[in-house]
C-alpha cells in the first residue's frame, strides 16, 4: 500500500480554524470513525476546532450554516463540541449525523432529529457472494467476465474525467456533480485514497473511489464514496468493482466495508424527536422525486450486499426547515 500514501509535505492548510491541516489529519486518524469522515476535508468546508477534543466540519448557503457528519473527536467528547458550536451558530443544520448526536441536540437543545437515510455496514471477515439473495451480485459478475471485464487498482488517473463527464450526462441531473454529501474527485488531500478500475479490451470503462474510515490511527473500513461507469457498459460494472476491491480489502485484515449513505430510505414508524411533516414529505420525495435523484435505484443496489443497516438523521432547529433544506439542495447543486 505504500504507492497509495501520500506524504502530507507542502500540503497548505485548508481550513480557517486553529488546527494546522497536519494536526486536523491527526484527529481524522484517531477519530474519524464516520463514514463522512474523510469528507471533511473536502474543498470549501470551514472548520470549528477545539483544541484537545477534536473539530466539527460545515458549509454555509445563503445564511444556514450545514455540518457535515459527526464530530471528529472522541464520542465521549461530542457533548463539548457540540455545546460550544450550538452557542456560536445556533440555527445550525446538522447533516447526515448518528443517534447520539441527535439524542443531545434533542435534549439540549430541543431540536429536531429526522431520520435522513440509511447506512450499511459489511463485515468483510464473513463475506461472500454465496446465497440466494446475492444471485443478482453473481449475475452480474458472471456477466462481466464474459464480457471480457477486468478489475484492476491504481492510483495515477485512467480516463477518469472523460469516463465521470459521460456518466454525469445520463444522470437525472445532468452536467451537476453533487459536492457536500459527496465529497469532489479532485482533492488536495489523497492519503490512503484507494481507486479500482475495470476494463475491457485494455481501456477503463468505470471505476470506484475508496475513502478510508480510522479509528485509533488504523483503517477500520472504507467506503465508496464515488463510482462511474461508461455509459456504454453498465451492467455488472458496480458490482463487479465492489466484489473485487472487498475481497482485496478482506485479504488486507480490513473489518469492514461502509456503502454510505441510501438517502430516504427511511423507516415507516416515527421517533419521538423527529419531525412528522419533514420526514412525511421525505417520504413522498423518495416516492415522486426520483427525476432529481435516483433513490430508489441507489436503495435497491446497495440493498443487494445484504450489510447491516443503521439510520442516519438531519437536526433542525423548525419542524418545517423549508428554507435550510433549499439551500442545502442548493449547495449540493441538486436544484
Amino acid at each position: 500500500m505504500s504507492d497509495q500514501i501520500l506524504s502530507l509535505d507542502g500540503i497548505q492548510s485548508l481550513d480557517e480554524g486553529v488546527f494546522t491541516f497536519p494536526e486536523r489529519v491527526g484527529y481524522l486518524k484517531k477519530y474519524g470513525t464516520h463514514s463522512q469522515s474523510f469528507s471533511t476535508l473536502q474543498p470549501g468546508m470551514q472548520y470549528f476546532d477545539v483544541p484537545g477534543i477534536g473539530y466539527l466540519a460545515y458549509m454555509r448557503k445563503w445564511g444556514g450554516t450545514f455540518v457535515l457528519s459527526d464530530p471528529v473527536s472522541a464520542p465521549e467528547h461530542f457533548e463539548v463540541i457540540l455545546e460550544k458550536f450550538h452557542q456560536r451558530f445556533p440555527n445550525a443544520c446538522y447533516i447526515q449525523v448518528s443517534k447520539p448526536v441527535v439524542d443531545y441536540l434533542h435534549r439540549r437543545f430541543g431540536l429536531f432529529g429526522t431520520q435522513f437515510g440509511s447506512e450499511s455496514r459489511i463485515n468483510l471477515q464473513s463475506w461472500s457472494l454465496t446465497g440466494k439473495k446475492k444471485q443478482i451480485l453473481r449475475t452480474a459478475l458472471n456477466q462481466a467476465r464474459k464480457n471480457g471485464i477486468t478489475v484492476k487498482e491504481r492510483f495515477s488517473d485512467d480516463h477518469t474525467r472523460e469516463i465521470s463527464d459521460a456518466w454525469i450526462r445520463t444522470r437525472k441531473c445532468k452536467s451537476k456533480e453533487i459536492r457536500f454529501l459527496i465529497r469532489p474527485m479532485e482533492m488536495d488531500y489523497r492519503e490512503n485514497e484507494r481507486h479500482f478500475y475495470a476494463y475491457q479490451d485494455g481501456k477503463a470503462v468505470g471505476f470506484i473511489y475508496f475513502d478510508p474510515i480510522y479509528r485509533n490511527n488504523e483503517i477500520i473500513s472504507y467506503v465508496p464514496n464515488i463510482s462511474r461507469a461508461n455509459a456504454d457498459f453498465r451492467q455488472g460494472i458496480f458490482y463487479t468493482l465492489m466484489a473485487h476491491a472487498m475481497d482485496v480489502f478482506k485479504d488486507e485484515g480490513v473489518p469492514y466495508l461502509d456503502l454510505g449513505l441510501i438517502p430516504l430510505s427511511l423507516d415507516q414508524a416515527t421517533e419521538h424527536q423527529e419531525s412528522r411533516l419533514l420526514k412525511r414529505i421525505m417520504h413522498g420525495l423518495y416516492e415522486k422525486g426520483n427525476f432529481l435523484y435516483n433513490f430508489k435505484g441507489l436503495e435497491f443496489t446497495k440493498s443487494r450486499f445484504r450489510g447491516d443497516n443503521f439510520k442516519t438523521y438531519c437536526c433542525h432547529r423548525r419542524s418545517l426547515p423549508a428554507l435550510e433544506f433549499l439551500a442545502m439542495f442548493k449547495l449540493t447543486r441538486l436544484l
